[in-house]
């Protein structure tokens, strides 16, 4: 029995661009499914923002960490399948140890503000990696020369993580949703984590012990693609 084409949109999260998806992409494509990357544009890569194509027929997104924020609202709420990937509804968590995270923000934010982007990124994408090596994150922003409207960009984001405190009131309420956690994230906080579980009760959860909020390492492609193929 043949199953309806499958339309899928992606984004990346806070510092990412497009090209982390190419292997999803030939994935996805292999299979005969349709698939378009959303761009903020950080670095050299112009943004883009993806919409629903008139025949989609079934509507998927994946997103990466930051990612669920960055869709346009019209996108995420016709989705009828949502991977979260290392994501968050908010990522600043809720008490005390909430200021450990804000500080870090707001420390990045200064470190934009005062032209040492590259150091930052340097030293964020070294957790974002972690417990991996920073050396195996495919090509993205920081592999090139940032210009000025990439850095506001990134400057206005880290107000966006800052400011997330919920799901996205667009997230679809009858979605098939998939939550990817890394047990090992340096960069989101196992409150947050945990907060998402929550906030998406009847989400299937897969928890990858050791692997960090970059997911390197992880194999995720084919298991991630059977799963929405299972959902058609």
């Amino acid at each position: 029995m043949s199953h309806p084409p499958l339309a899928l949109i992606a984004m990346h999260g806070w510092a990412g661009d497009s090209r982390a998806w190419s292997p999803w992409q030939e994935a996805a494509a292999s299979r005969g499914w349709s698939w378009q990357s959303g761009e903020r544009g950080y670095g050299q890569l112009a943004p883009s923002t993806p919409q629903w194509p008139e025949q989609s027929g079934r509507r998927a997104v994946i997103v990466h960490s930051l990612g669920l924020h960055l869709l346009p609202a019209a996108v995420l709420a016709a989705a009828e399948v949502v991977v979260l990937l290392a994501s968050f509804g908010s990522f600043v968590p809720a008490g005390p140890n909430g200021r450990r995270w804000r500080q870090a923000l707001r420390g990045m934010g200064q470190s934009l503000e005062a032209g040492n982007s590259a150091a930052m990124l340097n030293d964020f994408l070294r957790e974002a990696a972690a417990p991996a090596p920073v050396e195996l994150l495919p090509a993205g922003p920081s592999s090139e020369a940032i210009p000025p409207e990439g850095v506001e960009r990134l400057r206005q984001d880290l107000l966006l993580l800052e400011q997330c405190t919920a799901v996205p009131p667009a997230f679809p309420a009858g979605a098939r949703s998939l939550i990817v956690e890394a047990g090992a994230d340096r960069i989101v906080a196992p409150e947050s984590r945990a907060a998402l579980a929550l906030a998406l009760p009847a989400a299937e959860r897969w928890s990858l012990a050791g692997v960090g909020h970059s997911l390197l390492g992880s194999d995720l492609v084919d298991p991630v693609l059977n799963w929405l193929e299972a959902c058609l």
